[in-house]
């Protein structure tokens, strides 16, 4: 078997420990197991996105999320189409100094970086999701628009002071957070007066109810699934903005739109469903011949030092992940996709 070459065998530790956060059954969970991930928030995210970072950008490209589809829309086009109405409904303007906070290996901030013309930094807490933005941020030439930096979200201020950028954006990245009081309190410090703060959030929506068991069961799945250390309502998210002094100017969950083809259909593995020739690929990755081929590979891979070990388990909650996102979706648990745009006040 090859010699391991993952960071000295760090990465390989955090990806191990990553399951040790998971271990107890969402009826019989204690409070204090709860507690314990949401201070270990850092550990619980970065020993998801060490083992699941590859196999993202094979089955998702370098946009880590969700968005709506038109039909005949093809899933890369999809995807920058969701980042650009971001930046629209920002209303970004070229020269503008922007934050990117939990940028994943960089799509989205490259995206809004040539639709817009601004200067975008993007901040991630996973070191090799960082070199991975830089980069394909080199091959595309684009590294004096789009720079990235190793940093918590949670010290924002630390980090770049006070009143420092005129946007900041967060694109399915601050459910991380341990609360989103304090995610939101750092970006509100770090934006100047009159900054825009414009958030696609992942909830779980005013419909689900936590005393109902199988509701339960699947926030627990998709905190599993995902990464999470806590998956929160809709209604808390709106709350929290308002608490640490944003004014919400547009808010829409976009999932609740009527959209013949659903935002989860790329998770359902039916290659019939497919919008384009191209993406009969994207959704094959997810069929249970999909899925197999691709559990096998990484498994191979892992054995011969390939990959960092503790990398097939991340994939065994990747299909969690994805029954529990469609289930979610179907019943309007859940959503990938809570829009707000708000603002700091000039005052």
């Amino acid at each position: 078997m090859a010699p391991n070459t993952w960071d000295d065998g760090r990465v390989d530790d955090r990806i191990e420990n990553y399951t040790k956060f998971w271990k107890q059954n969402p009826d019989t969970e204690k409070t204090e197991d709860n507690e314990k991930r949401l201070k270990s928030y850092t550990d619980v995210v970065n020993g998801y996105y060490d083992g699941a970072t590859l196999l993202y950008e094979w089955a998702w490209s370098h946009s880590f999320h969700f968005s709506r589809f038109y039909k005949g829309e093809a899933f890369l086009v999809s995807l920058a189409r969701h980042e650009h109405y971001l930046a629209s409904q920002m209303q970004l303007r070229p020269g503008m100094r922007v934050l990117d906070v939990g940028c994943g290996v960089g799509g989205p901030a490259r995206q809004i970086a040539m639709f817009s013309d601004v200067n975008i930094i993007g901040l991630n807490n996973n070191e090799y999701q960082v070199g991975r933005a830089r980069k394909h941020t080199a091959n595309m030439g684009l590294q004096d628009q789009v720079q990235f930096v190793k940093g918590d979200f949670m010290k924002l201020v630390e980090q770049f002071g006070e009143n420092s950028f005129d946007a900041v954006y967060a694109i399915e990245a601050t459910v991380h957070a341990p609360t989103w009081e304090g995610v939101y309190s750092e970006i509100f410090k770090v934006l100047k007066p009159g900054g825009v703060f414009g958030v696609y959030e992942w909830c779980m929506t005013d419909t689900w109810d936590a005393s109902i068991p199988e509701h339960k069961a699947l926030a627990h799945q998709i905190e599993l699934g995902n990464g999470i250390p806590e998956m929160r309502p809709l209604r808390m998210a709106r709350q929290a903005l308002k608490t640490v002094g944003f004014e919400i100017e547009h808010e829409e969950d976009l999932a609740e739109r009527p959209d013949a083809i659903p935002w989860y259909y790329p998770l359902e593995g039916d290659i019939w469903k497919a919008q384009t020739f191209w993406d009969y690929i994207t959704v094959w990755r997810m069929s249970r011949s999909g899925i197999w081929i691709s559990h096998c590979a990484v498994r191979g891979m892992e054995w011969m030092g390939l990959l960092p070990k503790g990398t097939f388990d991340v994939t065994e909650s990747l299909k969690v992940a994805a029954y529990a996102l469609v289930k979610g979706g179907q019943e309007k648990l859940f959503t990938p996709m809570y829009l707000v745009v708000s603002r700091k006040p000039k005052n």
